[in-house]
């Protein structure tokens, strides 16, 4: 065992010497009293998030539900996508003609690296830090879908942006606690910098994210 582990160790027992060994964390009350709940309207919760998206680089598009085909179609043109990978209840009416998608039915690894990209929608996206998040539920998929292509197109329903960390956590727990889902948290495209910080992108996940925000028609 190294030094620095015997040390964290040492450190985490001495923290905890006063707790009763029958003690649950449920047995001690927490103080919450940060904000659970953004006061913003709909509008400026919007507005939020696709300010906080497009900080981490990621593009972002806004469109109501009739013209989600076309920027899909657009954003596949610009990249020169030809077939994104999908899960298989991704709905078909969100998909162009000029577009083919490669529904995930036991797709191997190899097939899934070497598309041009994927679609998803999310479970949630958070304003206060541009934040999405899925949860492997409706129109997402298995988790690998999202890690290994190099292209991520994502879906945010305009209902589905919450406004505080908080929130977001409330509205996952059942997925969490109940269903036992991973969530995987995105916030703009995948990237990590060296000790020198020099930014490299695309090390654990898609090097590029767009996300497409449906309004209301």
């Amino acid at each position: 065992m190294s030094d620095a582990r015997s040390e964290i160790l040492k450190r985490v027992r001495t923290a905890l010497r006063d707790v009763p060994q029958q003690e649950q964390p449920s047995d001690v009350a927490v103080e919450r009293s940060y904000r659970i709940r953004a006061d913003a309207s709909p509008e400026q919760l919007i507005a939020q998030f696709v300010e906080r998206v497009r900080e981490y680089k990621a593009t972002v598009r806004i469109v109501t539900a009739p013209g989600l085909p076309a920027a899909i179609a657009e954003a596949c043109a610009a990249r020169g996508v030809r077939r994104l990978l999908g899960p298989v209840d991704i709905p078909p009416d969100w998909l162009p003609s000029s577009v083919d998608v490669l529904y995930d039915e036991s797709l191997t690894y190899a097939q899934i690296d070497a598309s041009d990209g994927v679609i998803t929608g999310c479970a949630l996206g958070i304003a206060q830090t541009g934040t999405i998040v899925l949860d492997g539920g409706s129109c997402q998929g298995r988790r690998v879908l999202t890690l290994l292509p190099d292209y991520h197109l994502c879906v945010v329903r305009a209902e589905q942006i919450v406004g505080l960390v908080p929130e977001a956590i409330a509205r996952l727990a059942p997925a969490v606690r109940e269903q036992q889902r991973p969530l995987t948290f995105i916030s703009g495209p995948s990237a990590t910098s060296d000790i020198e910080l020099n930014r490299v992108e695309g090390v654990h996940g898609p090097r590029t994210l767009e996300v497409i925000v449906v309004e209301p028609a």
